[in-house]
């Protein structure tokens, strides 16, 4: 389909009262995306590929929603709501411009698929003036029937109007239709509003094309694919079928996972080869695992880098600006945040390190915590390679270990401590004759096992 080009309008006006929140509906999360984020992510782009996004006039979060994700696309505000064919009116000026294709899509739909899309397009490249998008229902009851004889739809009836012949049809209406281009503003603005709540429905476009003597289409898709979200509790099974179909996608990709059904992931999760995700995993947005990490179980992770080999939990939280380098381990009951821990650098158990970076090889002892807020500001800590931090000790940030340190146990670091020095501060005050002993034995023996 790239030699067409393409117009997709995504009407995303609604206020979303039934979903009890003050949050606009469009921007409710499916698997650590709005349903927004997923409707434009599916729609065409690329060059040929325009986008506009019809929303309501006090939707600003909205707005920055959208140019966050597509700043290629224009926004129009539909400042009066009389129905869906006057929404996509709003966006007249876009319309104005004749692209070959017109998509038409709703802003929660978060389960639509670019292949669907695509599908439409294809109907319109074969002469159709208008394809609209269908799907069967095991209980059609409330919807919209789709009347076809011959292979063309013939009209969309709403329930309430339709005989008890028509109402027997499980072909249903699933609100997306896809116009050509160059006749779609000539079709909808002939669309009246002589109804009861005198609005300009879209599913009226269906009797316009037929009168003009022009052919329309039927694409069927699974009704899962094209489920409106307006409650929580249908936000909730959108969660689920979005989750079982990552799910796959991450197994068919050669993800192990021993109990899937127990592990979240996010739409942008990516993996390398080999990667192994233990029962009862959260993986939230923005996270990337490479060649053979193996995450173990009740870890959460979000916004984070994991480099190869490396080993996260269990129990292990990970928050954004967590960056791992290859062979890193992060143990029981560990929370980082804002840190870059390089190769090989061990944090085994009970710690936190938050605004760090530590250097290759480097080893932090249990219940080790950088202290990197003072109340009032952030600070960092910096860790040179192969450096050793004994258990119970405090990092007292802004400060910098270097190269080869030693942090005797339960030490508070209040100061900078030079390469291959040791440290066994309680404050300010240093101790170096109680750490003298431990030292020698560093430097003839090696670094001793701690954890």
């Amino acid at each position: 389909m790239t030699a067409r080009t393409s117009l997709t309008i995504v009407l995303a006006a609604g206020e979303g009262t039934r979903m009890r929140s003050s949050i606009p509906k469009v921007l409710h999360p499916v698997a650590g995306q709005s349903m927004l984020a997923h409707v434009l992510g599916a729609s065409p782009s690329g060059a040929g590929a325009a986008l506009a996004v019809v929303i309501g006039p006090d939707h600003q979060p909205v707005a920055a929603e959208i140019r966050r994700l597509r700043p290629d696309a224009t926004t129009f505000i539909q400042r009066e709501r009389l129905g869906t064919a006057h929404a996509v009116l709003a966006a007249r000026e876009a319309i104005i411009g004749g692209a070959d294709d017109l998509l038409v899509v709703f802003g929660d739909t978060p389960l639509i698929s670019a292949a669907t899309f695509e599908r439409l397009r294809a109907a319109l490249k074969n002469g159709a003036a208008l394809a609209v998008l269908g799907f069967r229902a095991a209980d059609p009851t409330g919807y919209g029937r789709l009347l076809v004889e011959g292979g063309e739809l013939r009209a969309i009836r709403e329930h309430a109007d339709a005989s008890p012949a028509e109402r027997a049809i499980t072909l249903c209406n699933a609100g997306v239709m896809a116009f050509d281009g160059h006749r779609a503003l000539q079709i909808i603005e002939k669309i009246g509003n002589s109804n009861s709540k005198a609005e300009y429905y879209l599913v009226d476009a269906v009797a316009i094309v037929r009168e003009l003597g022009w052919e329309t289409a039927v694409i069927e898709t699974s009704g899962e694919e094209v489920r409106g979200i307006n409650t929580k509790a249908q936000l909730a099974e959108a969660e689920q079928i979005m989750q079982a179909r990552l799910r796959t996608a991450a197994l068919e990709a050669g993800v192990t996972m021993i109990a899937p059904e127990t592990i979240y992931l996010a739409a942008d999760t990516t993996f390398g080869n080999d990667v192994t995700i233990e029962p009862f995993v959260v993986i939230g947005p923005g996270v990337s695992i490479s060649d053979g990490a193996v995450i173990h179980s009740f870890s959460h992770i979000v916004q984070s880098s994991i480099g190869r080999n490396a080993s996260v939990g269990p129990y292990a939280r990970l928050r954004p600006g967590t960056l791992l380098g290859d062979g890193a381990k992060i143990g029981n009951f560990v929370e980082t945040k804002a840190a870059v821990l390089e190769a090989g650098v061990k944090v085994n158990h009970l710690s936190y390190i938050g605004d760090a970076h530590i250097g290759a090889n480097t080893n932090i002892g249990a219940g080790t915590i950088t202290c990197n807020y003072d109340g009032f500001s952030k600070h960092r800590t910096t860790i040179g390679v192969g450096a050793f931090i004994g258990t119970n000790s405090s990092l007292v940030a802004p400060v910098k270990i270097g190269n080869a340190a030693y942090v005797g146990s339960g030490s508070v670091i209040t100061r900078d401590v030079p390469d291959n020095a040791l440290a066994v501060e309680r404050g300010q005050q240093t101790n170096r004759e109680g750490g003298a002993a431990r030292y020698r034995e560093m430097k003839t023996r090696g670094k001793p096992k701690q954890g």
